[in-house]
């Protein structure tokens, strides 16, 4: 699922991409990511920008952390 980061005043800007790691090898990075989760930045339809980032124990939990980027 994509979300726009959000600064301390409100304003959206750029994209990020939270997701699940079960454990099963990722296609895109050729790794297998421990169960939680995930978020990275990343536009729709695009390659990932960064590493990602977890895990974490809920999708919010990767959510707040990225908008505390």
């Amino acid at each position: 699922m994509y979300h726009s980061f959000i600064d301390e005043n409100g304003n959206e800007y750029g994209s990020f991409e939270v997701f699940e790691g079960a454990g099963n090898f990722s296609y895109l990075s050729n790794t297998a990511y421990p169960k939680g989760y995930y978020w990275w930045s990343c536009f729709p339809g695009c390659l990932p920008d960064s590493d990602p980032v977890g895990p974490f124990d809920s999708e919010v939990d990767a959510i707040n952390d990225a908008n505390e980027v």
